[in-house]
C-alpha cells in the first residue's frame, strides 16, 4: 500500500524548512509557512489543505526562502510586522519591532489610561511607530507624540501613523518637544542599548539589517538610557512616568540610571522571565 502523495505546498514547505534550518534561522518551519502564506494569500493554518501554488508562486517563494536563508529579516520580506493589535509596514532602514516590546507598549497604554482623558504620551525613538500606533489605537483619547532621528525610519513611521492624529517629528529624541516641557504624563522609549563590543552576540538579522542608530549605545549600552533620563525629567509633569526597554543583562544597571531623584524605580521581566524594561515616576 503506497503512502499519500504529498502536495506541492507540502513539498515546498519541507524543502524550505530544511534550507532555513541549515542556514541557522531560529524558527525555520514557522518562517517557511509565513512566507508561503504571504506568496499564496492562503492563511498559514490552511496551507496544506488549501494552497495550490502556481509556477509563479513557486518562483517567488524560492526567492524569498533564499533571502531568508541569507538572514534577511522575515518582516522585511513580507513587508509587515504584527505588534499588539496593529499591523505595521516595515522594510529596509527601519528597526523591526520585537514581540517583547509589546510589554513596554502595554505598560504605556495602562499608564495613559490611568492618567485620564487627554493624557499626553511621548514615544521617543519611535522607529516604525509601533508603540505610538498601539497607544493611539488602544487609548484614542490620548494626545500622542512621537519622534525619530533617522530619516529613512521616520519615513516608515509616517506611513504607519498617517491619519492617526499622532504628532510625528523628525529629530533627536532627547532634545525634541521643548514645547511640551513639564506637561507630559507618559514618556516611553525603546532606545538603542547594545554595547559596542557586543557585535558577535547580536543576531545577524539585526546586526546586518536594522539601522545602527537603533542598536548601539556606547561602551556599556546605556548612553541613550542616560540621555533619556535627562530628557524625561525635563518633559514629565510632577507624577509623570517614564518607561524604557533594555537588554536582559541590564536588569540592574538600567534601573540604576534612574536611582536618586526618581520615585518608584522598578524593573519588569518579559514572558521568558528576563529583565526587559525599567519604569520610574517623577516626584
Amino acid at each position: 500500500m503506497t503512502g499519500r502523495v504529498r502536495s506541492l505546498a507540502e513539498r515546498l514547505l519541507e524543502s524550505a524548512t530544511q534550507t532555513l534550518t541549515e542556514a541557522g534561522v531560529a524558527s525555520p518551519r514557522v518562517d517557511a509557512e509565513l512566507l508561503l502564506s504571504h506568496v499564496t494569500g492562503v492563511p498559514r493554518a490552511l496551507l496544506v489543505q488549501r494552497a495550490r501554488p502556481t509556477e509563479e508562486h513557486r518562483t517567488a517563494y524560492l526567492e524569498l526562502v533564499d533571502a531568508r536563508a541569507r538572514r534577511f529579516p522575515l518582516q522585511h520580506l513580507t513587508g509587515q510586522a504584527a505588534f499588539r493589535y496593529v499591523d505595521l509596514e516595515v522594510g529596509t532602514g527601519v528597526f523591526v519591532p520585537r514581540p517583547e516590546t509589546e510589554l513596554l507598549a502595554g505598560w504605556a497604554i495602562d499608564a495613559a489610561r490611568e492618567s485620564g482623558r487627554g493624557a499626553v504620551v511621548l514615544d521617543l525613538c519611535t522607529g516604525s511607530g509601533a508603540i505610538a500606533l498601539s497607544v493611539v489605537d488602544e487609548v484614542p483619547h490620548a494626545s500622542v507624540h512621537a519622534v525619530e532621528l533617522d530619516e529613512v525610519a521616520h519615513g516608515w513611521a509616517e506611513r504607519n501613523l498617517l491619519g492617526t492624529g499622532v504628532d510625528l517629528r523628525l529629530g533627536d529624541a532627547f532634545e525634541a518637544f521643548a514645547d511640551l516641557d513639564g506637561t507630559v504624563d507618559v514618556v516611553v522609549c525603546n532606545p538603542p542599548y547594545i554595547p559596542l563590543d557586543a557585535w558577535e552576540s547580536v543576531a545577524v538579522e539585526a546586526r546586518d539589517h536594522d539601522p545602527a542608530l537603533a542598536l548601539w549605545s556606547g561602551d556599556d549600552g546605556l548612553d541613550a538610557m542616560r540621555a533619556l533620563e535627562r530628557a524625561a525629567w525635563r518633559l514629565l509633569k510632577p507624577g509623570g512616568v517614564v518607561g524604557a526597554e533594555h537588554a536582559d543583562a541590564q536588569g540592574e544597571s538600567a534601573p540604576a540610571v534612574f536611582a536618586g531623584r526618581w520615585l518608584d524605580v522598578r524593573d519588569h521581566r518579559d514572558l521568558a522571565d528576563r529583565p526587559r524594561f525599567v519604569t520610574a515616576r517623577r516626584p
